[in-house]
């Protein structure tokens, strides 16, 4: 983990609220725990009507993908959970929420808030899944950013500082 010197990075502010921590770079394997209540609560659960419980009948053997990580999807997801500790770092004292994300399966853009994105991905890394999550309600777009805004930005940022 590198701290950031001084008070700004690249031109930006250094913020310490309870929303944004001081600015850090965290390195690919420091990614900090999530905790698994940091997800939005399931509002089912413990509910014997929950609906997903018929859904657990129907065979998903297709879909189903039971197989651990291996290592190297270990490696991308905690690379991806360091890059995404950087991005909040720079972006959110800016005022940016989160990643827009293209959806393969219905061809939208999905926008994820910095926590979000970052519990689901942990849960990813030990659960082997995430679980289903309601979309943002009515996001505005310009408070999002793509993967490769938020790569792009943070090279520059980097060699602005001489990294």
């Amino acid at each position: 983990m590198v701290s950031v010197p001084g008070s700004s990075i690249g031109g930006l502010p250094e913020s310490s609220t309870p929303d944004h921590p001081p600015a850090t770079i965290h390195r690919a394997g420091t990614v900090p725990a999530v905790a698994h209540d940091s997800l939005p609560p399931d509002p089912f659960a413990g509910d014997p009507e929950d609906p997903a419980l018929a859904l657990e009948a129907l065979d998903h053997s297709e879909d189903a993908d039971d197989e651990p990580l291996d290592d190297e999807e270990r490696a991308g997801l905690l690379a991806d959970l360091g890059d995404l500790a950087v991005y909040q770092a720079l972006l959110a004292p800016r005022g940016l929420r989160g990643i827009a994300v293209d959806c393969p399966d219905c061809a939208e853009l999905h926008y994820h808030d910095w926590h979000l994105l970052r519990a689901s991905l942990q849960q990813l890394l030990d659960v082997g899944r995430m679980r289903p999550h309601e979309p943002a309600y009515d996001p505005d777009p310009n408070g999002y950013v793509t993967w490769e805004y938020c790569r792009g930005y943070t090279d520059a940022v980097l060699a602005e500082n001489g990294d």
